[in-house]
């Protein structure tokens, strides 16, 4: 581990996430373009990916570092969660480590300075001309105080402000830290709020800017639940989905001090479950949908179990914050 990974890791969560975040966009000021890393590449909804590793959302939350991230070699960046209105997020301490485990527990709740401020610093990134070959993705997300039956038109609004920057979109309906937020996966919610967000998408790419869109997806579900969701999905002629997001089950860090902290479990507990999930969607799924594979990532064995299973691309979150910028490089050439 270097110096600069065992100096964050030695701050409290937070704090190391935004010395992180700052360092990041700084490295970004750095003059050059900036390519991702050459790798096995891929075809990925309508765009070439010089590699097939990204970053998860939930790391740049505003946008701020976009192009230090991608100098640390990443096929693709996704930026998020991002909501219409700015909001402050759940309560602090909101963060826990458990590094027994290479995991962290989060209970964030879309803490973000709201879209026109995404807006902004996207148009920034664009103008500048740097980003060579790294494609962005922007996640949306609903304000917490949006009533359900009212989420469609916060994810309409982000994809209508933000479609002008974005390579694709993730709508995301998984996270476990916006109440009911999980609810809207399911049945005629998921159905009606899939359709809504389609048609505006349509509406967009007729006007030259329809991003593609992808589903967020929790790891907590069952086969059944897993082809429900397939179906409409399909149904809705959505672009694919991104498997998995953070888990609310405990049972792989039981007797952890922080086991019972509430919110969304990521790191290496996951990578079974989130392989399996995959491994649902794809067979659920018709083959030219897109899976992106998230969770528990944090080997090139890891990467390759997780293509194996079915997806097309991988993201990594947690893996990046205890192992810093080399495991970019690590994955890319295992994989190669």
């Amino acid at each position: 581990m270097n110096p600069i990974q065992s100096l964050l890791l030695a701050l409290p969560p937070e704090t190391a996430h935004s010395f992180a975040i700052a360092s990041l966009s700084a490295a970004g000021v750095l003059p050059g373009s900036i390519t991702p890393l050459a790798g096995a590449q891929r075809s990925f909804l309508g765009n070439v990916l010089q590699n097939p590793v990204g970053l998860a959302a939930g790391l740049d939350k505003n946008a701020e570092a976009v192009l230090g991230l991608a100098r640390c070699g990443f096929g693709f960046v996704e930026v998020g969660t991002v909501t219409p209105l700015a909001q402050p997020g759940n309560p602090k301490p909101r963060l826990f480590r458990l590094p027994e485990h290479r995991a962290l527990i989060n209970r964030m709740g879309f803490n973000n300075h709201g879209m026109e401020a995404m807006a902004a610093k996207l148009h920034q990134v664009r103008v500048g001309g740097r980003l060579k070959d790294t494609l962005l993705g922007v996640n949306l997300g609903k304000n917490k105080n949006t009533p359900n039956e009212e989420a469609a038109a916060d994810y309409i609004k982000g994809m209508e402000c933000l479609h002008s920057y974005a390579d694709y979109f993730t709508i995301n309906l998984s996270s476990p830290n916006t109440p009911g937020l999980r609810q809207l996966q399911h049945g005629e919610p998921l159905k009606e709020l899939l359709g809504t967000v389609k048609e505006r998408q349509l509406a967009l790419a007729s006007q030259g800017s329809g991003a593609p869109l992808l589903l967020k997806v929790a790891p907590d579900l069952s086969q059944e639940e897993v082809e429900q969701i397939a179906e409409q999905v399909t149904a809705c002629e959505f672009d694919g989905v991104i498997a998995t997001n953070t888990t609310l089950s405990r049972e792989t860090v039981a007797g952890h001090k922080y086991a019972e902290e509430a919110g969304g479990l990521s790191g290496d507990p996951l990578t079974g479950r989130s392989a399996e999930v995959v491994a649902q969607f794809r067979q659920a799924l018709p083959k030219s949908m897109t899976i992106v594979g998230v969770g528990g990532i944090s080997s090139g064995e890891d990467a390759q179990t997780i293509l194996n299973a079915g997806a097309d691309a991988l993201q990594i979150y947690t893996s990046f914050i205890y192992q810093g910028t080399k495991i970019v490089r690590n994955i890319v050439e295992s994989i190669r």
